[in-house]
């Protein structure tokens, strides 16, 4: 069985101890950093902005992906571009979402695309082959610590056609819920990585938490 690639996700993190959370993950097995911007409009939840995104970028050595949960990304994304080797931006957010996929890529970073629960793969049909991601949420975007929806599973594996089916490169992360006791599911359904917050940062020993989910069978 592969190893799943895993991203700690720091909105779970407590933001009193930024510095020596980014120590810990720098030490860690993780792939890369997760950092959700959201901003009260999109999802009813602020987190935070480019001074904090200064500091993650000044302390933190893993490659980062900014999450971008906000109405029309395409503002920002020259500013976001500064701190994050990948950019992934809703769907639901866009309403050109080509247009804003070739922002992404233009500005030097990956493309990232990010589906809602509620939302049909049928809105990548025509940029599938463009992204470098896309991103399941297995949640309803907006706040940590919220139960994995089972029905995600199935959204992996039928986006798991859809790529093969266009020859596409995408690989697919699921985002929200993820713990030690459902990885195996959404590694078998055919994801490729997960993002995690709240298992990792509640979690005793988040650098063991990190490692079994990266491997669910040394468990």
């Amino acid at each position: 069985m592969k190893n799943l690639m895993v991203a700690p996700s720091i909105l779970s993190t407590d933001f009193a101890h930024l510095g020596k959370t980014l120590e810990t993950i720098n030490r860690s097995e993780a792939d890369w950093l997760h950092v959700d911007v959201m901003d009260g409009m999109f999802v009813p939840n602020i987190s935070f902005g480019t001074p904090v995104l200064q500091a993650i970028h000044k302390h933190n050595k893993k490659p980062v992906e900014l999450h971008l949960m906000i109405a029309q990304p395409e503002r920002y994304l020259e500013v976001f571009s500064k701190y994050g080797e990948q950019i992934t931006v809703h769907a639901e957010a866009c309403l050109h979402l080509h247009s804003v996929v070739q922002q992404i890529k233009n500005l030097g970073c990956k493309a990232g695309v990010a589906l809602n629960p509620h939302t049909s793969l049928g809105s990548l049909e025509y940029v599938i082959k463009d992204l470098d991601t896309v991103c399941l949420m297995a949640v309803n975007p907006g706040f940590g610590g919220q139960d994995f929806i089972p029905d995600t599973l199935e959204k992996i594996k039928e986006l798991k056609q859809l790529i093969q089916r266009k020859d596409a490169k995408a690989f697919i992360e699921v985002d929200g819920g993820v713990n030690r006791n459902n990885v195996k599911e959404i590694l078998n359904s055919g994801a490729d990585a997960v993002i995690a917050g709240s298992s990792i940062f509640n979690s005793n020993d988040p650098l063991r938490a990190i490692q079994e989910l990266r491997n669910p069978l040394i468990r």
